[in-house]
């Protein structure tokens, strides 16, 4: 396995740093040195950048490490110098009298993070090197293969964390979005979980030392849609309609609006965005956001009416309002006006024939 490997304290995350190729050989059991003799590292990384690697829970065997040979896609792995301190958890214990450093940890220490390929594994190990050997042995491992969680709010999801063999937790995506992190605590076998928005976090302690790796939980909920006034009032020729469209609760914020128009002869077509605001957000931590439309039926030939749709664009799926629209007084009348003139042209001439032989009978004349 190639890695980079960076100066610096405690995970190098204070000093500048510089990057040099390296190269781990795992093993999940001390080789003999004729073993290590038969190794053949490649000759452009350095003797002092090659490490012959003993990991005894096997962490660094996931397939999602190993890429087939000639693969374009390559795992990602950093190696940091990291310096033992104390954990400031209060359940932890001392493992001497005077909880100062046991002689164990005088060695030199590297923190290694890993990530396999598409996103099927994340790894987190502390390893222990001799003073002068370039034999680490992995003392600490957190994993998770679960590294990337998409859910929908109040839906459960499994969260897998592991050190060694797997375990998993399950949780429900709370009704809300809230700050905090997700945050995983290791003791004597057992997990526990605190709940809070996007962003996981398993840890393991030991004392001393401590390996993390993040788990991304993304909450993905479709938005509501509401289109205002409901129902849609009866639209006249030359007047203007405003008409607007909710979409409520979703998240993330990315979403696109639009409207649609389908008439009376089925065919759709699009009458744009109309005017989109900016989104709000909720106390839930869930987003809205409005847009407007204008409907003149002289301008956008409307004709007779139809089917107004709101379209909304999202990642956890579209979403579809619709809203009937009716114009009157248009020119061209429908089937039904038609039939109603011809009612009341039926009715007109009946009545002048009524009057006509009324007058007729009496002697008069109507016209």
């Amino acid at each position: 396995m190639s890695d980079q490997i960076k100066p610096g304290h405690g995970g190098g995350f204070s000093v500048p740093m510089s990057q040099e190729k390296s190269l781990m050989f795992i093993r999940t059991e001390d080789c003999s040195e004729e073993t290590m003799s038969e190794l053949h590292p490649p000759a452009d990384i350095s003797p002092s950048r090659i490490y012959y690697v003993t990991d005894p829970a096997g962490s660094f065997c996931s397939a999602a490490l190993n890429p087939p040979k000639g693969s374009v896609n390559k795992p990602k792995c950093e190696i940091n110098p990291f310096m033992p301190h104390a954990s400031m958890v209060r359940w932890t214990s001392a493992l001497t009298v005077s909880a100062q450093s046991p002689v164990y940890l005088q060695a030199d220490w590297f923190s290694v993070a890993a990530q396999g390929l598409d996103e099927q594994l994340t790894l987190s190990n502390i390893m222990r090197v001799p003073s002068a050997s370039k034999e680490p042995k992995v003392i600490l491992s957190v994993s998770s293969k679960t590294p990337v969680v998409r859910s929908r709010l109040g839906k459960q999801v499994l969260l897998d964390c592991g050190s060694g063999s797997t375990r998993l937790l399950q949780f429900t995506a709370l009704d809300s979005l809230s700050s905090g992190v997700i945050s995983f605590g290791v003791k004597d076998g057992w997990s526990s979980l605190t709940m809070a928005r996007t962003i996981g976090l398993q840890r393991q302690y030991l004392p001393h030392l401590l390996a993390q790796v993040a788990v991304d939980l993304e909450i993905v909920e479709p938005p509501s849609l509401s289109i205002y006034p409901s129902p849609l009032p009866l639209l006249v020729p030359g007047q203007v309609l405003l008409i607007q469209c909710e979409a409520s609760g979703f998240a993330p914020h990315t979403l696109d609006l639009g409207w649609e128009f389908t008439g009376a002869d089925g065919k759709s077509r699009s009458l744009g965005q109309g005017g989109v605001t900016g989104h709000r957000q909720a106390s839930d931590g869930t987003f809205s956001q409005s847009s407007r439309l204008e409907l003149d039926s002289s301008k956008l030939g409307l004709g007779r009416g139809g089917d107004i749709t709101c379209v909304a664009k999202h990642d956890g799926g579209t979403r579809r309002a619709t809203a009937a629209l009716n114009v009157i007084g248009v020119s061209a009348p429908s089937i039904e006006d038609s039939m109603a003139m011809v009612a009341v042209a039926l009715l007109l001439y009946g009545m002048i024939k009524f009057l006509s032989w009324t007058f007729s009978s009496s002697g008069k004349s109507v016209f």
